[in-house]
């Protein structure tokens, strides 16, 4: 399961998604979060998914890594499903189950806040998967700078969010590396039940934390060797420019907000 989480992993492919400017896919994955909050019935699901789909489709990327970074998440969905389904209230019934009833409001709202998730992690892997860690710090520090008349740390702020997101396939992947030597040794992390599966991650989670500090310590002793000061009177290889095709993905997403919101406007 921990090699199924795709968040911060980066697929290196030639497509076009990849070549847009960080900042406008930055741009462009905040706007989708916001358009997918915003959707009022379960039906304009279906505009969302086209557009999930279509930048799917234009990035390269295989549907079984999109499909993958759902499985980490299938506990959640489903506690999410059945809670909404069962404890929710309404006024057309569905089906009765002894003293539960099943409403029809009830399942609407399990089907839209289930597929709520599912679009949320989706959409939120493309940015990672299609943009390199140094690209992405470049684009938050070039989007934060208009903060920098108030003294906000913009190049620090953008270098601790990439790092995280950098270390966390490594962390995943030395997770992974512990767990199958514990199994050897004769640990059972998949018996049991919940709980009984908590407490077996106990001993996961020391030497992962020891690991962790460790790859900091070496990363600011590598950092603190090549003089790393900070953002200030640094220079850039390679120059964000933005270009016709970042414009005309934001016109995308706009598009997709007009549909959204369309028929609320009109009914």
């Amino acid at each position: 399961m921990l090699r199924d989480i795709t968040l911060g992993q980066y697929y290196p492919v030639d497509s076009v998604v990849h070549r847009l400017d960080p900042r406008a896919k930055i741009v462009l994955a905040f706007m989708y979060i916001i358009a997918v909050f915003m959707v009022p019935s379960l039906w304009l699901y279906l505009p969302v998914l086209a557009y999930l789909v279509l930048a799917t489709w234009l990035s390269k990327l295989p549907a079984r890594m999109m499909l993958r970074s759902l499985r980490p998440m299938r506990i959640i969905l489903i506690i999410t499903f059945i809670l909404n389904l069962f404890f929710a209230s309404g006024t057309t019934p569905l089906l009765r189950l002894g003293r539960v009833t099943i409403w029809q409001e009830g399942l609407m709202n399990a089907l839209v806040f289930t597929f709520r998730l599912v679009f949320l992690v989706t959409g939120s892997s493309i940015l990672t998967l299609t943009t390199s860690p140094v690209t992405l710090t470049d684009g938050l520090e070039r989007l934060a700078s208009p903060l920098k008349v108030i003294k906000f740390p913009a190049h620090e702020m953008a270098m601790m969010m990439t790092i995280a997101l950098r270390f966390i396939p490594t962390l995943v992947e030395e997770a992974d590396k512990i767990m199958k030597a514990q199994t050897a040794r004769g640990a059972d992390f998949e018996s049991g039940n919940l709980m009984a599966r908590a407490r077996a991650m106990i001993p996961l989670l020391v030497p992962l934390f020891i690991s962790a500090f460790r790859r900091a310590g070496d990363l600011a002793m590598a950092m603190e060797a090549r003089c790393y000061r900070g953002g200030e009177g640094r220079t850039r290889l390679n120059k964000l420019q933005f270009r016709t095709r970042d414009l005309l993905a934001l016109l995308t997403m706009l598009a997709l907000y007009l549909v959204i919101l369309l028929p609320g406007w009109l009914w």
